[in-house]
């Protein structure tokens, strides 16, 4: 689920770093550098980069779809091409069988069974569909925070990293002490300090 449905589910995470001046104009910029490029098209078997959160076939921003008042909005869309193991278990045991017959040989030397491997899998991930995936984040510009609309670990890296090149600023992840410090007034930070686990029976 994303930010535009009825429900979703989200981590918070704390925005590390300095904005630089003019800020819309670095954000436009380095959006549409860092922006999704598709691989239909070629063989390429990875691809990840920034949409429109309201459409994941726009990577060109027209009217600078990812600015909503003090907030950016953005999805990122990773695109992988994928061979499920099975089927290239299948698929190299076959033309293993194919030479063997062909060559007339009882048994194929490692070397051989290994390129074999490296040869079907290429063909396969030539022929396979990329397979998308979509993730909305929302920006609070004011509060330093981000939420993303997804929980997959591996989802989080990829943000993690992408949102690095793309603004040169780190995102942390907030635990409950973290999010604490932005809710509660300033003379009660002190107290957080003082807070011990407790078992509530």
């Amino acid at each position: 689920m994303g930010l535009l449905t009825g429900s979703a589910s989200f981590m918070r995470f704390t925005i590390e770093g300095e904005l630089p001046e003019n800020f819309w104009d670095f954000v436009a910029e380095r959006v549409v550098a860092h922006s999704f490029v598709d691989i239909d098209d070629n063989i390429e078997e990875y691809s990840i980069g920034w949409v429109s959160v309201t459409n994941m076939f726009d990577s060109e921003f027209a009217y600078s779809s990812y600015a909503a008042g003090d907030y950016v909005v953005l999805s990122m869309r990773a695109d992988e091409r994928k061979v499920s193991p099975a089927v290239l278990k299948k698929f190299t045991m076959k033309e293993e069988e194919r030479i063997k017959k062909e060559k007339q040989i009882p048994k194929l030397p490692r070397s051989a069974r290994l390129e074999i491997k490296e040869r079907v899998r290429a063909e396969l991930v030539r022929k396979s569909a990329p397979v998308p995936a979509v993730y909305d984040l929302c920006w609070n510009l004011a509060e330093g925070t981000l939420l993303f609309f997804s929980t997959s670990k591996k989802a989080m890296l990829q943000l993690e990293e992408l949102f690095r090149e793309t603004f040169d600023l780190s995102i942390i992840l907030q635990i409950p002490w973290t999010t604490a410090l932005h809710l509660v007034d300033e003379d009660l930070v002190a107290g957080l300090d003082e807070l011990r686990p407790a078992i509530l029976i």
